[in-house]
């Protein structure tokens, strides 16, 4: 008796053994206080990520990681000018986590909307900056190295959250009357042909600029009005060296060989062009 009382036990343990365990549904997630029901995912809902903004440091990489992780400023990631090797990859620093919010774009405009830093992610490059030489800033180059592991960082970055082309800017895109970085040695036209960031085509700029000289004067309000449906801050009561330093910061993006700050028509052709290919921010 006691023989086919433990040969039954056994067969019933070796069954519970064999059958398969309990599905939890992933959605139902265990918080050990509570419990969260993910089901049921609202349709009205956008990830806070819209922008990514470039920076450079205008200091070395110790003064730069000092600046960056004190009380007053922020950024998500700092990429050295010589990215250091470890296990043959190139190292960068994330400083804030990409869900949080980090204070790099400071007072800023982008696409009508204002607070920059609550929709963006900064990434910051070890980079002198400038000297000043007479009345010219004389714009540090930067190192091949440091552009690759960006490029591959920022493919990442607008894959996850979809940004758009247009929404790639430079720190002196949305805050043109304080920021010139990453300044006019940036090579947004190199990172345009590897997917990121907006660029004019070529063939559209020259339908647009119709015969004209590139450097011909052109009605600066009407010139303006097309920066502002692009995404820049432009308000009626801009002085006309605020005016300047909108064109300007425009032309250290996408004609970086003069920028002046003046009006003129290649500027506006290829405002005319990145409307016509990316539409109105």
């Amino acid at each position: 008796m006691k023989g086919r009382l433990a040969t039954f036990l056994i067969a019933a343990l070796l069954t519970g053994c064999a059958s398969k365990p309990e599905v939890v549904d992933k959605r139902i997630i265990d918080k050990g206080d509570y419990i969260v029901d993910t089901q049921h995912a609202a349709q009205a809902a956008y990830p806070r990520v819209k922008v990514l903004v470039i920076h450079y440091t205008a200091d070395d990489f110790t003064g730069s990681l000092s600046t960056l992780t004190d009380k007053n400023v922020s950024s998500h990631y700092l990429i050295p000018d010589t990215p250091p090797i470890s296990g043959g990859k190139p190292v960068i620093w994330q400083l804030v986590p990409e869900s949080e919010l980090a204070w790099h774009a400071g007072v800023s405009f982008w696409g009508g909307a204002t607070r920059i830093n609550d929709t963006s992610i900064g990434i910051e490059l070890e980079n002198k900056g400038f000297t000043r030489i007479g009345r010219v800033n004389q714009f540090y180059p930067f190192n091949a190295a440091q552009i690759s592991v960006l490029e591959k960082l920022v493919k990442v970055i607008i894959a996850r959250y979809q940004i758009k082309p247009q929404n790639v800017v430079a720190h002196a895109d949305i805050a043109p009357q304080r920021k010139v970085d990453p300044g006019p040695l940036f090579p947004w036209e190199q990172l345009a042909q590897q997917g990121i960031g907006a660029w004019p085509d070529a063939n559209r700029v020259a339908f647009y600029l119709n015969g004209r000289g590139p450097y011909q004067p052109v009605d600066k309000r009407g010139l303006l009005n097309l920066l502002s449906r692009y995404g820049y801050q432009v308000t009626p009561e801009m002085t006309p060296a605020q005016q300047q330093r909108v064109i300007q910061a425009f032309q250290m993006h996408f004609r970086p060989n003069e920028y002046s700050g003046l009006p003129d028509a290649q500027t506006e052709a290829i405002a005319e062009a990145l409307l016509e290919k990316y539409g109105q921010s």
